[in-house]
């Protein structure tokens, strides 16, 4: 059964899509294989790993900006994108590239593959941001192969628990309650948050073994098309973004 966020989060992405792309999507192309709204390079960050001859899923896909970017590096790569309106700016996109890049319409919550299918998912931000991750984590670890990584950057408990709803920005008080985090919903969509020790709880009760969390710091000449998400000032202080890693069990 489908769950009352996935709908919204559904119907907002379907709305706001060509809008999103307008305003986002050529910094994305031409940062592809880049984290976050600072796009810190994976060469930074080295999040991924070779990708070459491995099975590759991204969670929340959008316009497959990093899709087509590692499959143009050997890595057999699907995406998996909510929304049918992010999903046709994928199918340009990659009909552009000549890539060869399966889509598929559907929630990460419910995955519609078979066990042990990839050697790693991802995403930036995209679905482990908008999906509960009480239900993700598991079905990442269901169709990862022994020994897969699952690797997604999403923002910190710090932009959270900071965020002051009067003036939709992020501040220097601590506003919202750190141990009740779970779900944050603007309205327009519903997006999802734990504190550190139920992520880490949630990872090894999935049968992952936490590799690496990479807290995002952008360098102090960088730019974003996210205006009024975050201040330069403060992500340079405080981490706004991180990037998990988590490797499933081989046993």
């Amino acid at each position: 059964m489908t769950q009352e966020h996935v709908r919204k989060n559904r119907a907002y992405w379907n709305a706001d899509a060509g809008a999103y792309q307008q305003q986002h999507g050529a910094r994305l192309s031409r940062t592809a294989m880049a984290w976050g709204v600072w796009r810190i390079p994976e060469s930074r960050i080295h999040a991924l790993g070779e990708v070459g001859g491995k099975d590759l899923l991204e969670l929340g896909c959008g316009a497959a900006q990093w899709s087509v970017a590692l499959a143009r590096r050997g890595a057999r790569v699907a995406g998996l994108d909510v929304s049918e309106q992010q999903l046709d700016h994928a199918r340009r996109r990659i009909r552009r590239a000549r890539a060869d890049v399966p889509l598929v319409q559907a929630s990460a919550e419910e995955l519609p593959f078979a066990d042990a299918s990839f050697d790693v998912l991802f995403c930036d931000h995209g679905a482990m941001s908008f999906a509960d991750p009480r239900r993700t984590v598991p079905e990442a670890a269901r169709v990862l192969r022994p020994g897969g990584l699952l690797t997604f950057s999403t923002d910190t408990p710090w932009h959270f628990v900071c965020w002051d709803d009067e003036s939709e920005q992020v501040g220097r008080e601590l506003r919202e309650d750190y141990f009740a985090m779970r779900t944050g919903d603007d309205e327009a969509t519903v997006q999802f948050q734990l504190p550190y020790g139920d992520w880490i709880r949630l990872f090894r009760a999935s049968g992952f073994v936490v590799e690496d969390l990479i807290e995002l710091r952008p360098p102090p000449n960088a730019r974003t098309t996210y205006e009024g998400w975050v201040s330069l000032e403060w992500a340079r202080r405080w981490p706004a973004e991180h990037v998990w890693k988590a490797r499933k069990a081989e046993a």
